[in-house]
């Protein structure tokens, strides 16, 4: 079966914060609302793995400190 590396599912989100499916199904609807308030196209159900990493674990500020070597 074919993984989607680009989108994260409720499933996987569920694993990887440890909540129940009907709080990963909420995380979805609150970062898709975010995405389409900017103007993306969303998929329900499903969240740009890229921005939900950057909402929950600030990817951007890491890469940035360990760019300078202060990491």
């Amino acid at each position: 079966m074919f993984e989607c590396r680009t989108f994260i599912s409720v499933k996987e989100i569920c694993q990887v914060l440890s909540v129940s499916e009907s709080k990963s199904y909420a995380i979805v609807r609150d970062l898709n609302k975010e995405l389409s308030d900017k103007g993306y196209m969303v998929i329900p159900g499903r969240v740009s793995r890229k921005y939900f990493e950057e909402r929950f674990y600030g990817v951007d500020s890491f890469e940035k400190e360990d760019e300078d070597g202060s990491l």
